[in-house]
């Protein structure tokens, strides 16, 4: 649109009241759901799934996750993000839990050599119709099939961010930790995506995983009291 139009649009639109818009808050689905999730996957699925929960990563930050970003002896990965289309990818540090290590201790015994990601899949290409190898693009799709054979309420991959994110928050971690782990630009982001206001990033990583445990401990002796 020319400057021209953009000025008479906004001479046209004087005196227009506009309809309010009504937000949402956005469900976060509480451990229990996730655990329940997880549970119904298969093996693959619940690594990329507790890689995701455990790290609080974007979908694509986890599928272009390779193992040079991977840190066993330090207990770190990297993850990178893209903040505007086209941009340069920004890396930043996320400190293990001791169930990322675990999972990603598995993964790289039984990686294949040759192999740079930690998920990769075989595909056939739409421009040259070749069975190629690479890393995921997008993994939306079976959400919808482990939740319904989970029986919990649907949820996407981004959730699972909210839910971390959440857990730390209402334990009383640092916003500016929070902000650093998810990846946000500035506090703002941040504070929007917890909904509320409520010593460093290792140390908000431990609070979530203390708590996250308490979460899944609770609910696996709940299912065992249930059996008998």
């Amino acid at each position: 649109m020319t400057l021209y139009h953009n000025i008479r649009w906004l001479g046209l639109a004087e005196g227009i009241e506009f309809l309010p818009v009504q937000k949402k808050v956005k469900s976060v689905p509480v451990p229990e759901d996730i655990d329940l999730v997880i549970e119904v996957a298969d093996c693959d699925t619940q690594d990329y799934l507790w890689i995701m929960r455990e790290t609080m990563g974007r979908m694509g930050e986890i599928n272009r996750l390779t193992w040079d970003d991977v840190s066993l002896e330090e207990r770190f990965v990297i993850l990178y993000t893209r903040k505007k289309k086209g941009g340069h990818l920004t890396p930043r540090k996320i400190p293990m839990t001791e169930k990322l290590f675990q999972v990603l201790s598995a993964r790289f015994e039984k990686r294949h050599i040759g192999k740079p990601w930690v998920f990769w899949h075989k595909y056939v290409s739409s421009k040259t119709q070749q069975v190629c190898e690479g890393p995921y693009k997008d993994r939306k799709k079976f959400m919808k099939t482990l939740c319904r054979e989970a029986g919990v309420s649907y949820f996407r991959f981004h959730a699972i961010r909210h839910s971390g994110a959440s857990l730390m928050d209402h334990n009383h971690v640092p916003v500016v930790a929070i902000q650093k782990i998810l990846g946000h630009e500035n506090g703002t982001t941040t504070e929007i995506y917890l909904h509320s206001m409520s010593d460093t990033e290792r140390q908000a990583i431990t609070v979530y995983e203390r708590a996250r445990n308490s979460h899944s401990n609770s609910h696996s002796r709940a299912g065992e009291i249930g059996t008998h």
